[in-house]
């Protein structure tokens, strides 16, 4: 069944006793062909719990979990790839964790939520570097509002590079 277009989903930290759901998340295999070993993969996430450049959320529809999303700064980690970026520039990314929920219209609804979030907060522009290979992710990304700028090859692999802009303000 496709998402309700006014479907709401909430935003929460990821807590320690959340580890073990995203591991199971990323031995799913819509999720594992994209990430790298689970183990390492929890352990960065548990780094990232008490981060200042990194903030693990878990996304929850009518207060179940269904989603793991991160959102990084790239201009508070040395050397990150995206340095390049405006300031003030967010880069996500997204695992819907339940395989009965893909291709559904989730990873779209998700982010365009998200996005929308940031750009109340002030945030002006937010980035998504799905695997170029990756073609429903670019769909979904595409749907909420993204578009490919560049590619490119780093330490996470190759990246198709997409950008969405906040809107700006008639004045």
């Amino acid at each position: 069944m496709p998402v309700d277009p006014a479907a709401l989903y909430d935003f929460r930290p990821v807590t320690e006793k959340d580890l073990p759901m995203i591991a199971g998340w990323l031995a799913e295999p819509h999720v594992a062909q994209w990430w790298d070993d689970p183990e390492a993969e929890i352990a960065e996430i548990r780094d990232h719990i008490d981060s200042i450049s990194v903030e693990p959320l878990i996304v929850e529809l009518d207060g179940k979990p269904i989603a793991y999303l991160q959102s990084y700064d790239p201009h508070l980690e040395d050397d990150h790839p995206y340095a390049d970026q405006p300031f003030g520039t967010l880069g996500i990314d997204l695992s819907i964790g339940r395989p009965e929920l893909i291709g559904l219209g989730h990873g779209s609804a998700i982010v365009r939520q998200f996005v929308e979030q940031l750009f109340e907060e002030g945030v002006p522009r937010v980035i998504i570097d799905p695997h170029p290979n990756n073609a429903p992710a670019i769909r979904a990304y595409e749907k909420a509002g993204f578009a490919a700028f560049d590619t490119r090859t780093t330490e996470y692999g190759p990246a198709l590079m997409m950008a969405r802009d906040a809107p700006q303000e008639a004045g």
